[in-house]
């Protein structure tokens, strides 16, 4: 078996830089620049469309807004139902960034808890309302979301590393991480293998979309996205620990069960992409 010495030891500050009493954390500014890498790339895939400006702007706020309430619910109602439902005080910590505590305060935390599921269902839900008020095909903007979120993805989940969230089981592998805030067992870093599997998807989604932009709108890529993630994070889901306690007694965990409509998804669009005659453009 390997020797400590060989592991690498994890434990970096959380916050990035202070400006007074505001400390900017590292997940945060992990989200940030996913959002922002995303946010780019979107505008440029507009022009390259000739899909008029205005109808860009609002998108950012549509899919902001959807994604952070839907990663919020979906951790909530996905993997603590039993806490957040409980009560109507837990109930309000699921709509808001405080905690209550026993003496009665309310102590600010920020949304402790975020589920990736839960952030594509309510980017789907938001990207239907988006389409229809500004009169575009729903399934452009699908595939230009599925060409642009992988990248995000990547920079989320190196935010859940700097946050030492989300870990791997115990092993021996010479690779593995000791996570000093959770114990000092090595873990497999299950954060980083999906930033990297995201990472490694961005690159393919992007090339085959350089060769082939007159079939955005076929669902090809929203298809190819969610089949590579979801299939990428059901198999990762085998080195990471639970999440919650319920979860051992299930035959798969949250992760693998929730992941399996996506699969089921992405292959449909696939199937339907076979079916798109492409509008040649310029």
């Amino acid at each position: 078996m390997s020797t400590l010495l060989s592991y690498i030891v994890w434990d970096p500050d959380q916050v990035m830089f202070h400006v007074g009493h505001f400390g900017l954390r590292w997940y945060s500014m992990c989200w940030l620049m996913g959002l922002l890498l995303g946010y780019l790339l979107m505008q440029r895939l507009y022009k390259q469309q000739h899909i008029p400006d205005e109808k860009f702007e609002p998108l950012f706020i549509y899919i902001f807004v959807s994604v952070l309430v839907g990663a919020r619910l979906g951790h909530c109602l996905f993997y603590q139902p039993d806490y957040f439902l409980s009560s109507w005080d837990h109930f309000i910590e699921m709509l808001i960034p405080f905690h209550r505590m026993q003496s009665g305060t309310w102590v600010f935390t920020g949304y402790e808890g975020l589920a990736s599921h839960g952030g594509v269902i309510g980017m789907i839900i938001a990207i239907f309302i988006y389409s229809h008020r500004n009169k575009l095909s729903p399934w452009v903007v699908f595939d230009n979301m599925g060409i642009c979120s992988c990248i995000t993805a990547t920079f989320i989940r190196l935010g859940n590393l700097m946050n030492s969230e989300i870990i791997g089981k115990v092993t021996d592998v010479p690779w593995a991480f000791i996570f000093e805030r959770v114990d000092q067992y090595p873990r497999h870093p299950g954060q980083l293998y999906e930033a990297l599997s995201y990472a490694c998807f961005f690159v393919i989604i992007y090339l085959i979309y350089r060769k082939h932009r007159d079939m955005v709108g076929s669902g090809l890529y929203l298809g190819l996205c969610l089949t590579l993630v979801f299939v990428a994070r059901f198999l990762i889901e085998y080195t990471k620990d639970i999440q919650e306690a319920f979860e051992a007694s299930l035959p798969l965990d949250m992760g693998q069960l929730l992941s399996i409509p996506f699969i089921i998804i992405g292959l449909l669009c696939i199937l339907h992409a076979k079916k798109f005659k492409p509008v040649k453009q310029d």
